[in-house]
């Protein structure tokens, strides 16, 4: 009976070790009070002075209210000072909080004392802090503070002080007698107590529920695409696995289009170390872990080998009705391939082309086995749509992946292996006329030497084009640099690299953006001007990046300038910045003189939060 009666508490206690409050937002809670005891504070000592000709309170009132105030001004400041809030600082806080309601209400006893309010902030501030155990605890103590006041009075201690106080010539405490009676004492015991249980449930509730929203955006933090289908699952479960305190999962799940049942396990360690592997699948594993079931979720007690009349089944539907008379069968098969005494079966949808179950056995911590059957079916809902995100995007990189190696293998293939297989068939033929023509074999032999320079070039651009970029704003002006260089070296062309700005500060997305369009741009600078001379430069200009790129070629096929709204209406420039361009939200303006050169602007604004969040 007495570990029934602790059961509520601990399932309260539990979640608050789930989601513990930050030092931070301890701190910033005890402000709160410390601001809210001087308001209280000097309400009170207003009041009491705008109506003292009918309340008649003693000069000792005034007093100890003006002391109440220091302490809470010297709390404040305190607390502006440290940077960190300790529980024996706080312990020791509230426990003057209330120790100083009693106290002053004995110097200002009257029908209309506003002093009980301070014990109304006591508890508030119990429950604030705390819970529901600790507000009912501090609601304890203050009745038993007051009852200590009652006796001091009827045992004509506070008599005895008054007498002291007239020889001393010094003002009187009067307590009024009347209001610590054992029958006014009682009612207002009764006020407390019930006061402090509702204060300390409403917070318990409401910390239970911040203790599942942190619990469900840490584990949405476990959703990552870098980790991973794999390892967001581990992580997730393992998450769930140190909360219900299990040592054991599995998963099962299918997709679909695909009668292919793939299970694993994740296996806790005492070190808290865990580990997930992928299980060797069978016929038999659709039956023994994706049944046919009414229930969304369940929680399974005894085990159903050895104590199956004893076994339990408590379950949710998928609108989270508790289902009646709820039978162990579908869990047969599981039960005797998994050894387990107790089990909490979730199921989980992702889209409508992937869904499964994961399976806790033997959690030593888990609560109220309904209220957290509707946290884990709360869970799924929101944690669900990022692990699938997290699917569809592994999927999308795979598929984009292969796209990517497929025109890779088309560029080699119309590319370098062509003119591979077109110098072959030249050298073939200046072996045979090396002998009869050989004036012929010089020219040829520079042609192909010419052939093969190009080729090499075309290789390595792809090679650039190909490789990751790992690029942000304070690598991109030697990035530039370095690119501008290069394409010097390897092309003959003379270029330069003019940066207008010191520092650049910009999205690292935007960076890369912006590198792979001034390769682009010296790409087509090689390929089709004939130039022989290029100028970039980076700089900033009406809060928006400006990107420049001059040449001396031959120019586009027109003549003037022309924005982007008019090289789209046209057909004109280059179709791979104009994308590029497009997507960074910028605007691109070409300037062409046929056979003098060629000029391309490119605006990019500085935010660039509507794109890259």
């Amino acid at each position: 009976m007495g570990r029934m009666g602790l059961r509520p508490i601990e399932d309260r206690l539990r979640w608050r070790l789930r989601a513990p409050a930050s030092p931070v937002e301890v701190r910033r809670t005890e402000r709160w009070l410390a601001t809210a005891r001087v308001f209280l504070a000097v309400s009170a000592l207003v009041a009491i002075w705008m109506d003292a000709g009918n309340l008649r309170y003693p000069f000792w009132t005034y007093c100890l209210l003006g002391l109440y105030i220091t302490h809470g001004v010297v709390i404040m400041l305190l607390l502006r000072v440290r940077q960190q809030s300790t529980m024996a600082f706080r312990l020791l806080v509230h426990a003057a909080d209330v120790v100083w309601p009693a106290l002053i209400s004995l110097f200002g006893s009257s029908p209309s004392n506003p002093f009980f309010l301070f014990f109304v902030f006591v508890l508030a501030a119990a429950a604030y802090r705390w819970g529901l155990l600790e507000t009912v605890g501090t609601a304890a103590a203050g009745v038993v503070l007051l009852w200590v006041d009652s006796l001091a009075v009827h045992l004509g201690w506070i008599r005895g002080l008054d007498a002291m106080l007239l020889r001393h010539q010094l003002p009187l405490i009067q307590t009024n007698d009347v209001e610590f009676e054992p029958r006014r004492l009682f009612m207002r015991s009764i006020y407390l107590l019930v006061m402090g249980f509702l204060l300390g449930y409403l917070a318990d509730q409401q910390k239970q529920l911040r203790g599942e929203k942190a619990v469900i955006a840490r584990i949405l933090g476990r959703a990552r695409v870098e980790a991973g289908l794999t390892g967001t699952l581990h992580g997730i479960l393992t998450d769930l696995m140190e909360m219900y305190g299990s040592k054991y999962a599995i998963i099962a799940s299918q997709e679909a289009n695909s009668h292919h049942v793939f299970t694993g396990e994740v296996v806790l360690r005492g070190d808290g170390d865990s580990s997930f592997k992928w299980l060797e699948n069978s016929f038999h594993d659709r039956g023994t872990y994706l049944f046919e079931s009414p229930a969304d979720v369940c929680f399974v007690r005894k085990n159903l080998v050895e104590e199956p009349e004893r076994a339990s089944v408590i379950g949710l539907d998928k609108d989270g009705n508790r289902i009646h008379h709820l039978t162990p069968e579908p869990l047969d098969a599981f039960a005797h391939k998994h050894s387990f005494h107790d089990a909490i079966v979730v199921s989980f949808l992702f889209g409508r082309e992937w869904w499964g179950r994961f399976f806790l056995l033997d959690p030593s911590s888990a609560g109220t086995p309904e209220e957290e059957l509707h946290f884990l079916q709360e869970l799924v809902r929101q944690v669900g749509p990022a692990v699938y995100n997290v699917y569809l995007l592994r999927r999308l990189r795979l598929r984009a992946g292969a796209a990517e190696r497929a025109r890779f293998a088309r560029e080699l293939h119309d590319g370098a292996v062509q003119s591979l297989i077109a110098v072959e068939m030249q050298v073939d033929v200046i072996r045979r006329q090396s002998q009869t023509r050989p004036e012929l074999v010089t020219g040829e032999l520079s042609r192909i030497q010419g052939l093969l320079r190009e080729e090499v070039l075309k290789l390595r651009e792809l090679m650039q084009q190909m490789k990751s970029m790992d690029l942000d704003s304070k690598r991109l002006l030697n990035f530039l640099s370095d690119t501008v260089e290069r394409f010097q070296r390897e092309t003959g062309i003379s270029a330069r690299f003019t940066p207008e700005v010191q520092t650049v500060e910009m999205p690292q997305p935007v960076c890369r953006e912006i590198a792979r369009i001034v390769q682009e741009a010296l790409v087509n600078v090689r390929k089709h001007s004939h130039a022989t001379q290029v100028h970039v430069r980076l700089g900033s200009r009406n809060r928006a990046w400006q990107v420049v790129i001059e040449d001396d070629g031959r120019g586009f096929p027109f003549e003037g300038y022309l924005s982007q709204t008019e090289l789209e209406a046209n057909g004109k420039g280059p179709a791979v910045i104009k994308e590029r361009v497009r997507l960074l939200a910028g605007q691109l303006a070409i300037e062409s003189k046929p056979g003098q050169g060629t000029r391309l602007e490119i605006s990019v604004p500085w935010k660039q939060e509507t794109i890259y969040g």
